[in-house]
């Protein structure tokens, strides 16, 4: 087995390349799914739509159905998607749906009677995390 010189340059590392997008590394651990392109656009919508108006009280229910569908969007990537790439079986995909499906129930009233409080700088904010999110 051969040994490097003790003269020998050592090889100059290959610089990193920098990130073609402008943000920054998080400065937290965090965790983001992937959802379709139709709830995207709509999200999307709303959030425009809310921060464009003068009263987005006026959104309170159109938000409140954004943010439970949001949420039913993540669990179902994930629970239920692992669920089925692991093929765990029929009966524990639909223990596991039913599950959830009682969960979104409570969540989703708990979910609208806070948002149907909410002034507008309040919905503002909520909008403003959603984007932050979507980043």
């Amino acid at each position: 087995m051969a040994t490097p010189a003790k003269n020998a340059t050592p090889t100059k590392a290959r610089p990193t390349p920098k990130p073609t997008t402008k943000r920054s590394a998080p400065s937290k651990p965090f965790l983001r799914f992937y959802h379709s392109d139709g709830l995207r656009k709509k999200t999307l919508a709303l959030l425009s739509a809310i921060e464009k108006t003068e009263d987005a009280t006026t959104h309170r229910d159109a938000l409140s159905n954004l943010v439970m569908e949001l949420t039913n969007s993540g669990m179902d990537y994930y629970f239920m998607r692992p669920l089925k790439l692991a093929k765990a079986g029929f009966i524990v995909e639909r223990s596991a749906s039913l599950g959830l499906v009682g969960v979104q129930q409570v969540m989703g009233s708990v979910v609208h009677r806070i948002i149907g409080r909410m002034d507008s700088p309040q919905l503002l904010s909520v909008c403003g995390s959603i984007r932050q999110l979507m980043l």
